[in-house]
């Protein structure tokens, strides 16, 4: 008998260890609840005030904050007259795509007077991503940042910061931007450049009038501050400085990458980077501009060719008052790129590399079962019969596409279609693996450049390894174009300009520690490969993060498949899945 006690002993430890270790994970991770309430609230920028939809009337919204582990409710009501949806840019919503957000795509819109809960857990990950609108151009003034904690005790791989905030940068229009988008559509034509760019939604002292809609921050000499940089824009990519100091880049779409320092980098809409600012060890007695300009190659084409910027403050340690701003002081403004300065972007971009430490592996797919090649750029459509356009040419209009295919979305959510097995009618599944025809993709465009339109998804089996090469035309003029991809994070493995070669090219693949993120730039006149496991069912969006381009078709979507285990399959519905 005392034989068979002592052999169930280990058992019985194992179970109680098994037991302590699931309730220290349950403390560490909590549920965190968020409501949030689609409003109109009216705002003045530029000297003219406006109603705009916003989040709780805050503009930019709240800023959610999880550690990671977390699960998230965020119930959203939509007390406006336009359908919502809201997507959380970069969370893996593993098995949730329920909630990722994208209006057509994983779920319908929330309608007006209707709610929704967002109900998705942060699994392994940390650092900055953020939140925004789906549908249409709503995003223009409804984002927010999200903030992901580690898990407690669990320290950052950097110095320590004093403090950290977010900086969201934004555009502005004095005009509605649902007009504006919808007046471009029946056009044909390009919609109106934004008015301004803004830091936390303040447009700051080199627009007109705005100086006192200017973003402040007050750091103490010595200290290290940690700076969460999102780019909210809808169509721009932008260059950030700050004068006479150096950024060190610590994390990009919430991973963490090896730290290197910078004078200026570059952001693109969708993306994030985390920066430490260290201050001047002592009092400069001065004040000093944080700047954000454009990065624009397209020619012919116009752009928002304004600077926005907030001010760097020290705390003056002779000054009784912690609020008073020293106008009298000198203001030091940094030196900004050219607005086409290709050559700093492509510097920034190849020193990015993942830690790729035991702690924070980079577990690049060092084989591929699945190699795809997409060409991006734009296009035409015909114009309808017997009008004219403001396209390229009276007879056409704008139009963009993947692989000549421009993505026409239904009018029930694909997501949904899938699961209940009820796609006829609503997608394909041939979406084409390679372009239908092969031209001199950044030479001389080619004579036609009308693209297709359809519904078409690309299929891939659960947990299969993707290398995709995303491949810039030359149709209309070369683009950097910011893809997105919805439900996965990607490793990008190799960059260039120029034709892909097939051949030479991947003898250069970085497969050790390349930079892993949601959101990459494809160069202007370039390409730009990713390889990524296709471990999430489900129905996942990957779009260009210019929204013009979104709006014009440059956009497509991945299914994948259910695996053979339990927990490789695609979650049921939410009873409160929105309804078309």
């Amino acid at each position: 008998m005392a034989m068979a006690i002592s052999s169930r002993l280990p058992a019985a430890c194992s179970l109680l260890m098994a037991t302590l270790m699931l309730l220290i994970v349950q403390a560490q991770s909590i549920t965190r609840r968020y409501d949030f309430n689609v409003q109109m609230a009216n705002v003045t920028r530029l000297c003219a005030s406006k109603s705009i939809v916003t989040v709780n009337g805050e503009y930019p919204g709240p800023t959610l904050v999880a550690r990671e582990g977390d699960r998230v409710l965020v119930r959203v009501t939509n007390h406006v007259a336009h359908n919502m949806t809201l997507h959380w840019h970069g969370i893996r919503q593993l098995r949730s795509g329920w909630a990722d957000g994208p209006a057509y795509v994983t779920q319908c819109p929330i309608q007006t007077g209707q709610s929704y809960v967002y109900n998705f857990t942060v699994a392994g990950q940390r650092g900055t991503l953020w939140w925004h609108a789906h549908i249409s151009w709503l995003r223009a003034t409804v984002y927010g940042a999200i903030v992901i904690l580690p898990k407690l005790g669990v320290p950052y791989p950097f110095v320590a910061p004093h403090k950290e905030l977010p900086l969201l940068f934004g555009e502005w229009w004095r005009a509605d931007t649902e007009a504006l988008i919808s007046q471009a559509l029946r056009t044909g034509g390009a919609p109106n450049i934004s008015d301004a760019f803004t830091i936390n939604g303040l447009p700051g002292p080199l627009y007109n009038s705005s100086a006192k809609d200017t973003f402040k921050l007050k750091v103490e000499p010595g200290k290290t501050y940690l700076l969460r940089l999102i780019n909210a824009a809808l169509n721009d990519e932008l260059f950030f400085s700050v004068a006479n100091h150096t950024l060190t880049i610590v994390e990009v779409d919430a991973v963490y990458v090896k730290p290197f320092p910078v004078k200026t980098l570059i952001i693109s809409p969708g993306q994030t980077t985390n920066v430490l600012l260290t201050a001047k060890p002592f009092y400069p007695k001065a004040n000093f501009y944080m700047s954000a300009a454009p990065y624009s190659v397209i020619r012919p084409g116009t752009f928002d060719n304004t600077t926005v910027a907030g001010i760097l403050e020290y705390h003056n340690p002779h000054s009784a008052s912690e609020s008073s701003f020293d106008k009298d002081l000198p203001l030091f403004r940094p030196t900004l790129p050219r607005f086409n300065d290709t050559g700093l972007v492509t510097n920034f971009t190849s020193k990015l590399r993942s830690l790729a430490t035991p702690q924070y592996p980079a577990a690049v797919p060092q084989s591929v079962d699945r190699r795809f090649f997409f060409t991006v750029g734009l296009g035409t459509r015909p114009c309808p019969v017997n009008a004219t356009c403001q396209g390229p040419t009276n007879t056409t209009q704008f139009a963009a596409a993947i692989n000549n295919i421009s993505l026409v979305l239904p009018s029930t959510a694909l997501l949904q279609s899938h699961f209940t097995g009820k796609s006829r009618g609503v997608y394909g599944s041939n979406f084409p693996v390679l372009p239908l025809s092969q031209f001199n993709y950044t030479g001389v465009s080619p004579n036609n450049t009308n693209v297709a339109t359809g519904t078409k998804l690309l299929v891939l089996p659960f947990n299969a390894s993707v290398e995709l090469v995303m491949q810039d035309t030359s149709i209309l003029g070369i683009e950097s174009h910011p893809l997105h991809l919805h439900g996965f994070n990607f490793f990008v493995v190799g960059q260039g300009f120029g034709n892909y070669d097939p051949v030479n090219d991947p003898m250069r693949f970085n497969l050790v520690d390349p930079v892993e993120r949601n959101t990459v730039g494809v160069p202007a006149g370039g390409w730009v490969a990713i390889r990524f496991l296709a471990d999430n069912p489900g129905v996942w969006f990957m779009h260009c993060h210019l929204e013009v381009h979104t709006t014009w078709g440059l956009r497509m979507a991945w299914l994948v498949l259910d695996g053979s285990l339990s927990n490789q399959k695609l979650l049921p519905p939410p009873s409160d899945l929105p309804k078309c």
